[in-house]
């Protein structure tokens, strides 16, 4: 395959990924592209990326993924030398699950009728302005709505 073919064809690719809008097209897709093997194999990496960047130690990832030291040597000289794409993932996530942990208290809080969540509620015109900024402060990227 010629290099410029082989380009076009990975720009298709990726272009194809990008155009997906909701986490059920990208599951969908990548459930009829790749088997499940191969699909936890990416999640594991992702994952051994994270607890790289978190500060683990090599013995500590291993022992909890069950991980090789030359995968997770490769995982750590792409995270260190790639192109940026493993740090942005794992930032981008740790933004995500810290909003989604963030409105799950939120909800929690919310069931006190006696707590500010639970008077916001149970008041929704007084607190009109307050609920506004947490419908934007907690509101989902467009990828992840529903």
């Amino acid at each position: 395959m010629l290099d410029k073919d082989r380009t076009k064809l990975l720009h298709e690719f990726w272009t194809t990924i990008a155009l997906l809008e909701t986490v059920e097209e990208i599951r969908n897709f990548l459930k009829d592209l790749l088997s499940e093997t191969e699909a936890v194999m990416l999640a594991r990496r992702l994952k051994i990326a994270q607890l790289i960047y978190q500060g683990k130690s090599y013995d500590q990832i291993q022992k909890l993924m069950k991980a090789s030291p030359g995968t997770i040597a490769s995982v750590h000289s792409w995270l260190d030398g790639g192109f940026g794409g493993y740090l942005k993932g794992i930032q981008k996530l740790r933004q995500e699950l810290g909003r989604q942990e963030a409105l799950s208290e939120k909800k929690i809080r919310a069931q006190d009728p006696l707590s500010w969540e639970g008077i916001k509620k149970k008041y929704p015109m007084h607190f009109m302005l307050f609920n506004a900024v947490d419908e934007v402060k907690y509101r989902p990227p467009k990828k992840l709505e529903k």
